[in-house]
C-alpha cells in the first residue's frame, strides 16, 4: 500500500512539474538559464582564484622558508667559528656555549629544509592544479560566451513568436469579421435555390406536355383501332351476302 502510494505521489508530483513547465513563461526561463550559466562560471572562477591563491601561498611559504634557511646556515657559520676561536683561545666553557647555539641552529635548520622539502612538494602540486584551474577558467569563459550568444538568439526567437502569435490573431479576428453570418442566406444560396425551382417548373411542364402528347396519341391509336374493326366488320358482313348464280337473264359478270 505504501509503495502505491509513493508511486501515485510521484506520478502527481510530475504532472504537476510537466504541468508547469508547459506552461512556464519562455522568457523567464531564457533569464534562468542565463543566471544558471553566469552562477556556474562564477563557480568556476572562485575555485579556480582558490587553487591560484593556494600555489601563491606556498610561494610566499618557500620563499620565507628559504629565507630562514639561508638565515640559519649564517649563523651556524657564525657560531662554529666563534666556538673554534674560543676553544683555541682556551676559552672552553665559552667554546662549549658556542657550540651548544650551533647545534640549536643546526636542529632548527634541519627542521626548516624539512618543510622546504614539503612546501616544494605542495607547491609543485599547487602549480598543476592552477594551470588545470586557468584552463577550466578559459574554458568556462568561452562556453559562458557561447551559452550567452544562444541564450540571445532564443530571446530574438520568442519575440519572433510572439509577434507571429500577435499576427495570427489579429488575422484570425479579421477572418471571423469577414465571414458571413450563417443565419443570413448568401446570394449563391438564393441563386441555387431559383434555379432549383425554376428547373423543377420546367421539368414538370415537360412531363405534363409528354403526357397530354402522349394521350392524344392514345386516343388518335383508339379511333384508328375503331375504324380499322368497322371495316373488319363491313367485310366479315360482305362475305356473308349469298353469291349471284348466272342465269338466263342474269348473265354472270365476266
Amino acid at each position: 500500500m505504501a509503495n502505491t502510494f509513493a508511486k501515485g505521489w510521484k506520478y502527481l508530483m510530475a504532472s504537476l512539474d510537466r504541468k508547469i513547465e508547459d506552461n512556464a513563461d519562455p522568457k523567464v526561463q531564457i533569464r534562468q538559464a542565463a543566471e544558471a550559466a553566469r552562477e556556474q562560471h562564477e563557480n568556476i572562477r572562485s575555485q579556480a582564484a582558490s587553487v591560484i591563491g593556494t600555489r601563491s601561498q606556498l610561494e610566499m611559504k618557500l620563499n620565507r622558508l628559504l629565507a630562514d634557511k639561508e638565515n640559519l646556515e649564517n649563523q651556524a657559520r657564525a657560531s662554529l667559528r666563534a666556538a673554534d676561536a674560543a676553544s683555541a683561545s682556551g676559552e672552553s666553557a665559552r667554546a662549549a656555549d658556542l657550540m651548544a647555539g650551533a647545534e640549536v641552529l643546526s636542529t632548527r635548520l634541519v627542521a626548516v629544509e624539512t618543510q622546504i622539502e614539503e612546501t616544494t612538494a605542495l607547491h609543485g602540486q599547487a602549480v598543476k592544479a592552477a594551470e588545470k584551474a586557468e584552463v577550466q577558467v578559459r574554458e568556462s569563459e568561452a562556453r559562458l560566451r557561447d551559452q550567452l550568444d544562444q541564450i540571445q538568439k532564443l530571446r530574438t526567437q520568442v519575440d519572433q513568436t510572439s509577434m507571429q502569435e500577435t499576427v495570427n490573431e489579429s488575422t484570425g479576428s479579421m477572418d471571423g469579421v469577414a465571414e458571413p453570418d450563417s443565419s443570413v442566406p448568401t446570394l449563391d444560396a438564393v441563386r441555387a435555390k431559383i434555379e432549383r425551382r425554376y428547373a423543377d417548373a420546367l421539368g414538370s411542364q415537360e412531363l405534363l406536355e409528354n403526357s397530354v402528347a402522349a394521350r392524344m396519341t392514345e386516343i388518335r391509336d383508339t379511333g384508328l383501332d375503331m375504324k380499322a374493326a368497322a371495316r373488319l366488320e363491313q367485310i366479315r358482313a360482305e362475305m356473308k351476302k349469298p353469291e349471284i348464280t348466272e342465269g338466263p337473264g342474269n348473265p354472270a359478270e365476266r
